[in-house]
């Protein structure tokens, strides 16, 4: 089954690739290998906000986690011409948990990208990652995700 088969299957359809909020590119590609920059938490209804710990609870912050693959995923295709199904795997994710000082949960959280991304790729999605908190994150998102991917 193909990539965008699976994606329309979870009610999935990738945006536009966001654009760059300041002096950066949002993807950078050497050879078969692609960085794309860090994606902030993004909903419907514009930028997922809060703190985790504080004002959001894990599910809230997994759900911004999604969101932020779902944007990885879209760099990744506009960085292939559109063609999703170049896409060969997800190599590796860091993400950055918005949290308080005691909150331990940062895995739980990326955990919402890492789901959707094997969900979504099969086992292309599986991938190397990191899990850390921030005392906070640009536009007070409570996600951002950076990730490094395989291409054809």
């Amino acid at each position: 089954m193909s990539f965008a088969d699976r994606l329309s299957e979870l009610g999935v359809t990738l945006p536009d690739a966001p654009a760059p909020a300041a002096n950066y590119v949002p993807y950078v590609q050497v050879g078969n290998i692609l960085y794309v920059s860090g994606q902030i938490s993004n909903g419907p209804d514009g930028f997922i906000l809060g703190k985790l710990g504080a004002d959001m609870a894990v599910e809230q912050g997994a759900d911004a986690a999604k969101s932020c693959a779902i944007s990885l995923l879209a760099q990744v295709k506009a960085a292939c011409g559109g063609d999703i199904e170049r896409l060969v795997r997800v190599i590796k994710l860091t993400g950055f948990v918005n949290s308080t000082a005691d909150f331990t949960d940062q895995p739980k959280v990326i955990n919402g990208a890492s789901d959707f991304l094997v969900a979504a790729l099969g086992d292309a999605g599986r991938h190397a990652r990191s899990a850390v908190s921030a005392p906070s994150l640009p536009l007070g998102v409570a996600v951002e995700i950076e990730g490094i991917f395989e291409i054809k």
